[in-house]
């Protein structure tokens, strides 16, 4: 037997035990390699006569047996010399695919896409193997060879047995042969020996592998019927084995646009990611250039179920070479376009030796960077040629893109802003940023809006219809975020976001203005006496301007806004926010000068009676919660009474 010859068994166990962390993706490895030697045999004839072979006989095999517990990967590719194997095999991390690449860079270019590079991929075929079998016969070579290993020590090469040679099927190729390890408590590697989950695999990794995989598949078919068969037939089987093609070959995302229907991409989207539904948009991108690459990106029309879960895991697959690298590969994607679905495939990735992850994220960031501005583009596109459509998207994931420009600080805006939506209590209808402004009055400077539960209640409140009535536009906004997007953004186009139920909105003139501070002065004790009723619950009272038909509301000064308040104290710590509230009454209703009766006439009871049921009523109105339902409900009777 022959030590290996790099080192040591201590860096054979690395490649075994700790460089991969699937064991399932050793089938992975054994296809890209049976696929990279197809690769080579092929590219030979290209410029060598007197190699000849067809594309039509170039093909990998997997089989298994269950009785003798072993899966075979094989090949009609070059093959390997006895040399090769020594040189292959017998050296840890020397690539064989990576010094062919090498060596016909120049004369094939672009062509040579080889998939492998490290030379380690084989070996983890001992994560499930307790013994290895490669025999091997190059192409034009008259001899077979055979390596066997345990992968603990060493090593043999001996000349092939007729019945391992006979076992190749055909005068070249390789073929590879695992002897499963034994089942053990925590490990079973009797789920590989398994039709299906060989199958499933195949269609996982390696489904795009540009040369047919096939496999001998065991089915139940019905027998025919005999002509004579009566009503009571009961239908009879047989079992047949055939040979199947288990890929697909040619990956959807790298034939031609114009040469896949729509269909055919509503296909590949509804069975490779889940939904039911045709994809709203698809989106396929081909670029060449210092970084090759080929995306096919899908939106959704509507969310999964669980979109909004924080266990939910953005990304898009990820493939070098047609090989499955990441099933989601979360750097492709910015939070807020997590909703995409889609391939990436590049043959430029500087993978890990692995294969499962990256060497460096710099490649990376630049296919992300191109295609946040495709994804942009195409979502602007969508908003312009198919409204109705994209404000069914919208209200799936309009939410995720405002809290890409929340918890961006703003920073995003440029990208997302012109992508929102909101619905106009003028207009009645959803509008963008761009259209609101467009219609906004000259003497208008800011974009009003107001936060709540409802569109129909927001429309009901009475700050909205003074606003409206100014004849200024509100934007009704029932999604917890849209406040705190506002807030992020701080303005559009130059004009600041405003809340209406925020403290001065620049809609009084100044005699209006004028006329509210001195009535306010006027009643100076009066409002004191109300606010000490209220017990430290508003910040103040004091005369509106801003109302007509009502006679009071509540008005939060400062950073935090009445709804901003409700929505922090759903989290921890949340009951120490307060908004500093703000208890303002129309000096203009009757209930006003009730008020001011029974403070003249001395009724402090009354006047606080009153304070309560005003200050209560707005909250209600404002649609947030009262203190206490019953105390108000006992008040409101007593001037029932």
């Amino acid at each position: 037997m022959k030590q290996f010859k790099t080192e040591s068994k201590k860096l054979l166990d690395l490649m075994i035990n700790s460089i991969y962390t699937n064991k399932e993706i050793f089938l992975r490895e054994l296809i890209s390699n049976a696929s990279d030697a197809v690769d080579k045999l092929y590219f030979k004839s290209l410029t060598d006569t007197t190699i000849a072979v067809s594309k039509d006989d170039l093909s990998i095999n997997v089989a298994f047996d269950k009785d003798a517990r072993t899966i075979t990967v094989s090949d009609t590719g070059i093959g390997m010399t006895r040399e090769e194997l020594e040189t292959n095999l017998g050296t840890i991390a020397h690539s064989g695919s990576l010094e062919f690449k090498t060596e016909n860079a120049e004369q094939q270019g672009e062509d040579v896409d080889i998939i492998g590079q490290f030379g380690v991929g084989f070996y983890s075929s001992f994560m499930v193997a307790k013994e290895v079998t490669v025999t091997s016969r190059a192409y034009g070579e008259p001899e077979a060879f055979t390596w066997k290993s345990d992968g603990i020590e060493g090593y043999t090469i001996e000349p092939a047995t007729a019945e391992e040679a006979a076992a190749l099927g055909a005068d070249h190729g390789t073929s590879i042969t695992l002897h499963l390890k034994d089942n053990a408590d925590e490990e079973e590697y009797d789920v590989f020996l398994d039709q299906y989950e060989l199958q499933a695999l195949i269609k996982q990794y390696s489904n795009y592998v540009r040369y047919p995989i096939h496999m001998e598949m065991e089915e139940r078919k019905p027998l025919p019927k005999p002509e004579d068969a009566g009503d009571d037939y009961t239908p009879e089987f047989e079992t047949v084995r055939e040979i199947k093609t288990i890929n697909s070959m040619i990956p959807i995302w790298k034939r031609r646009k114009s040469e896949v229907t729509d269909e055919e991409y509503a296909t590949f989207y509804k069975t490779d990611f889940h939904d039911f539904e045709d994809p709203a948009r698809t989106v396929s991108v081909h670029a060449e250039g210092a970084l090759t690459y080929d995306a096919l990106l899908f939106i959704p029309k509507r969310p999964p179920y669980d979109f909004y879960n924080k266990d939910y895991e953005k990304g898009l697959a990820l493939y070098s070479s047609n090989v499955l690298i990441m099933e989601k590969c979360g750097d492709l994607l910015p939070d807020y376009f997590s909703f995409v679905k889609g391939v990436v495939d590049s043959q430029d990735l500087s993978l890990n030796i692995s294969r499962e992850t990256l060497q460096q994220n710099s490649q990376l960031r630049a296919i992300a960077s191109k295609l946040e501005k495709k994804i942009k583009s195409e979502l602007e596109k969508f908003l312009k040629n198919d409204r109705d459509g994209y404000e069914k998207f919208f209200k799936g994931f309009g939410r995720n893109l405002e809290y890409g420009i929340y918890t961006s600080y703003g920073m995003k805006k440029d990208v997302l802003a012109d992508l929102l939506l909101f619905y106009s209590a003028k207009q009645q209808k959803m509008v963008t940023l761009a259209e609101y402004v467009e219609a906004m009055p000259e003497d208008q400077k800011s974009i009003f809006f107001a936060t709540g539960e409802a569109i129909d209640r927001l429309a009901k409140r009475p700050i909205v219809n003074t606003v409206l009535g100014k004849g200024f536009d509100v934007l009704l906004c029932p999604q917890d975020v849209d406040e705190f997007c506002f807030m992020s953004m701080n303005e559009y186009q130059e004009k600041p976001f405003k809340n209406v139920a925020g403290g001065d909105l620049g809609l009084e003139t100044e005699d209006e203005k004028s006329a509210a501070e001195a009535i306010t002065k006027e009643n100076e004790g009066l409002f004191a006496e109300m606010q000490k009723a209220l017990d430290g619950k508003v910040k103040r009272v004091a005369v509106s301007a801003r109302l007509t038909d009502t006679p009071s509301c509540v008005t939060a000064e400062g950073p935090i806004t009445l709804e901003m308040e409700k929505i922090l104290a759903q989290g921890p710590d949340g009951e120490h926010v307060k908004s500093d509230r703000v208890l303002e009454l129309n000096a203009e209703h009757p209930v006003f000068k009730a008020v001011q009766k029974a403070f003249e006439d001395g009724d402090t009871e009354k006047v606080h009676l009153y304070a309560t049921v005003l200050y209560d009523q707005a909250l209600i109105t404002e649609g947030l919660p009262i203190d206490d339902p019953v105390e108000y409900t006992q008040a409101v009777y007593k001037f029932m009474a």
